[in-house]
């Protein structure tokens, strides 16, 4: 496994841990193209790399980040004899298509074959948006929204990944931030999208909609991303002894219950709108938009701070504060009070999602191995999101919005323990270092 092919929610944050060593490979390394091996930092081609990663992330994450709007109108509207637990298996298959999928990508993409995986990716994530528009039934859009698009996303993650911190040094952070962003601005406009054209032209030509945009979006990736350099060699898949090491294996249990917990309000925040809250149809569709637009600051302002505070350090307060809004939850009943909520669980589950990648980094002991852990987390973190979303919707169909709540909350809860002790487990390490 590839330091570029570590492949998160999730996620998209994976950039941010682009670790120096991708520069010092790339002054080892061919280049596939037969280009200076000196790092541009910047440049029109470099930017336009810059430009095909956002566009990714904007339809890989971004997609999944705009379920919550598709999983209100297919419970209200075109699924309405399906079960919550029943639909929501269909975003969470897609989200752990896309982190599975990406770790099992990644040695093909360190073989040279970014541009059968950019194409495919494409293909398969347009095709299915398309093919979703004209589902009538519920295996129809499991296999077009959620295992078709999953399977694209997978393929094009690692290219989302991996090309930005190869043309930039200095300018690296500020680079992959640009990408990173895409994510949570796709959790943003389509939700958008889908709400106002849906009434107005119906279900399917609102979704086809959404899929010629998609379809725009990546001729352009298609047009621009170009490879730089390939990895000088491959890495491991796995690397069992790493579960020796309790910060490690406390880290990845708290990966797996949090993101078990961490999507719930973002899949069923607009149905409690409507049968909690007395929010029209309509407005109720512009919680998820404001979610992820409170996700964006998430994932920009604690990561800053994390590089002076050290990332576990700034995640375990967020992932708290995270739980604590998810008991908050419970007593919301009101319009302004949803929004308010949507904004700060937004802002701090953000920080969740972005602030891993970095701790595994930490948690490591070389760079060398950075990739391989890479990939073990977000396949405890993909496991974490299969279930999480369906299993609440079993228990709100059995014992309401409480018990919804308090599973969602619960799971943050354990995922900040966990990481807790992983902390505590850390300091030794830290103090022999010293």
């Amino acid at each position: 496994m590839s330091m570029s092919s570590a492949s998160n929610n999730c996620p998209p944050e994976i950039l941010e841990m682009a670790p120096a060593s991708d520069a010092e490979e790339a002054s080892q390394s061919p280049s596939p193209s037969k280009q200076s091996n000196e790092i541009p930092n910047g440049g029109l081609k470099a930017w336009l790399q810059v430009l095909g990663s956002f566009l990714l992330f904007l339809n890989t994450w971004g997609v999944i980040n705009s379920f919550g709007a598709f999983q209100t109108y297919y419970k209200d509207d075109l699924l309405r004899n399906v079960s919550n637990s029943d639909i929501s298996w269909i975003g969470s298959v897609q989200a752990c298509l896309l982190l599975i999928v990406g770790v099992a990508t990644g040695p093909l993409f360190d073989a040279g074959y970014f541009y059968i995986l950019l194409t495919v990716g494409s293909f398969l994530v347009v095709f299915g948006m398309f093919m979703t528009s004209l589902c009538t039934e519920f295996w129809q859009v499991m296999l077009a929204h959620g295992i078709t698009i999953g399977l694209g996303s997978g393929c094009l993650f690692i290219p989302s990944v991996a090309i930005v911190s190869t043309y930039f040094t200095t300018k690296k952070s500020f680079a992959t931030g640009i990408a990173a962003s895409g994510s949570s601005l796709g959790g943003i406009i389509y939700p958008i999208v889908f709400a106002r054209l849906q009434p107005r032209i119906g279900f399917g030509w609102a979704t086809r909609v959404i899929a010629f945009l998609m379809l725009g979006m990546m001729l352009v990736c298609i047009a621009v991303m170009r490879v730089r350099v390939l990895p000088p060699q491959k890495r491991r898949l796995l690397e069992p002894r790493a579960f020796l090491e309790v910060p490690f294996t406390m880290f990845n249990l708290g990966e797996f219950f949090g993101f078990m917990g961490l999507y719930i309000p973002f899949f069923y925040v607009g149905s409690y709108a409507t049968s909690k809250g007395g929010m029209s149809t309509s407005l109720a569709f512009y919680m998820l938009p404001i979610m992820n637009a409170g996700s964006v600051f998430g994932r920009i302002i604690p990561n800053f701070l994390a590089d002076k505070t050290g990332p576990l350090n700034m995640l375990l307060p967020c992932a708290l504060i995270s739980a604590l809004l998810a008991y908050c939850w419970i007593a919301i009943t009101d319009t302004p009070g949803i929004i308010i909520y949507c904004i700060l669980y937004g802002f701090f589950s953000g920080t969740f999602v972005s602030l891993p990648p970095t701790t595994v980094v930490s948690l490591s002991p070389s760079l060398q191995v950075v990739g391989t852990r890479m990939g073990m987390s977000f396949f405890f973190a993909g496991l974490g999101l299969l279930v999480g979303t369906p299993v609440a919707g079993a228990i709100l169909q059995s014992h309401g919005w409480l018990g919804t709540q308090l599973f969602c909350a619960c799971c943050v809860v354990v995922a900040g323990a966990a990481m807790m002790v992983a902390r505590w487990a850390k300091v030794p390490t830290l103090m022999a270092k010293a």
